[in-house]
């Protein structure tokens, strides 16, 4: 008889402590302590890019839309001190505001091409939650046993977007070992 234990598969047993408690980092993201140890985040296979150019092209605008709002209060009053301001001011909301969203376009473009990538390295990763590790069954395509800091940096290396670690994400500072991956 075959049975579940934990989310993952009877036999799938964790290398560093030899626990039973594991299962996949999919299912340990969203599963029993996962808010408590933020396992969503510290699991997380990429970076979120949904959205953000249009929120900050929307800011850019408002922004933008204050600085003419100023030069066009300067034009009325006869204040050319507001009317110039004004006019640097949505000059260089504009401006920073394409120089933004460019960026944005950027990361989201790289963090579609890792994603592939990414996910071959994250999907048959499993989760410890007795000593709070990652690894892989089998040792395939990975081995060893990570913190989940050090599997988030590892994943987001191979795919090509590890700059954009937010900035106070633990994982930025982890030192990955090297000679993880068992096939190249």
């Amino acid at each position: 008889m075959d049975s579940e234990g934990a989310g993952g598969p009877a036999g799938v047993v964790c290398p560093g402590c030899g626990g039973v408690e594991t299962r996949p980092v999919e299912l340990a993201r969203t599963g029993k302590g996962a808010m408590r140890d933020d396992l969503y985040g510290r699991l997380a296979p990429g970076p979120d890019k949904a959205g953000d150019g249009c929120l900050h092209f929307a800011e850019g605008v408002v922004l933008t839309g204050l600085g003419i709002a100023l030069g066009y209060a300067g034009l009325r009053q006869g204040d050319p001190l507001y009317l110039a301001g004004g006019a640097a001011l949505a000059l260089l909301c504009l401006v920073g505001t394409f120089v933004v969203v460019r960026g944005d376009g950027r990361e989201k473009a790289a963090a579609e091409a890792g994603a592939p990538r990414a996910e071959s390295l994250w999907r048959p990763a499993h989760y410890c939650s007795g000593c709070v590790s990652v690894f892989c069954p089998d040792g395939v395509p990975w081995r060893g046993a990570l913190t989940p800091e050090q599997f988030k940096k590892f994943v987001w290396t191979e795919a090509g977007y590890a700059g954009q670690l937010p900035a106070g994400d633990k994982a930025r500072d982890a030192t990955v070992p090297s000679g993880l991956l068992s096939r190249q």
